[in-house]
Formats: structure tokens, sequence, C-alpha cells
């Protein structure tokens, strides 16, 4: 269940998380959703994940270790799918890369997406599953 203030709280979240390096293991893609998640809820689907890791490689691995394929299964086995066309600001949402699949966080009409230069923004009808952060 969200937070009472989980607008201010997200808010607060993706202004801080853009000003960090993208560092595997400390703020990544599914680190960078699941922060996300966690100042909505207050719940942390990445729990024991963070900074266990230091390369992409070794983070999926450390996912398959606690049962899940990659990132976009982590957010699947913690939150129900919706359509991506339904998503609501602060749901996840899937977004292609030259590099893979990306978790961002939907606002509005648009999903944050943690890049290796930063965070973008991309329209939410580049997203191809989305989460609903409830």
């Amino acid at each position: 269940m969200k937070l009472p203030d989980w607008r201010p709280r997200l808010l607060a979240y993706v202004t801080a998380a853009a000003r960090e390096p993208f560092v595997p293991g400390t703020h990544d893609c599914a680190l960078f959703a699941a922060g996300a998640a966690e100042a909505q809820t207050g719940r942390d689907p990445a729990e024991g994940l963070r900074g266990t890791y230091s390369t992409l490689t070794e983070g999926l691995r450390r996912l398959g270790a606690l049962g899940h394929a990659d990132h976009v299964e982590m957010a699947a086995a913690h939150f129900a799918e919706v359509p991506a066309s339904f998503a609501q600001v602060g749901d996840l949402a899937v977004v292609a890369t030259d590099e893979g699949d990306a978790l961002g966080v939907v606002q509005g009409e648009a999903v944050y997406v943690l890049q290796k230069s930063g965070i973008a923004m991309v329209p939410l009808t580049a997203a191809h599953r989305a989460f609903r952060v409830a």
C-alpha cells in the first residue's frame, strides 16, 4: 500500500537519484526502480541486493540466486503487471534500450529511465510492460 505522502517522497527520490552516477550494485536501473517503489511504499523490493555486486553480470547472478531471471522478473515478483498503456504515476515500466530492457518509473506520459549517462525521459508508449506499485 502506498504511503499517504508518496507523491512528494517519489519526487524527492527521483530528484536525488538524478544527481547520482550510474554504478552497478549501487545505482543501476533495477535499484533505481526499487528505490522509487520504496519511496512510495516503505518496502524495498531490492532488499538484500544493494551493494552485493559491482557489475551488471554479477547483478544478474545475484538476482538468479534470489530466484529471479532478471531485474524485470524481480519487479514482476513484487508487483502486479498491468498493460503499459494503463500505467500510472509511480508505476514501474520496462523500456527496451540498446543494452537490453531497463526498468523505469512512470511520470505521466513519460518514463524516467536511468542510463549510464544519467536519467532520461522516454515516452510511456515506448514501454512494453508495466507493474503497478501499490
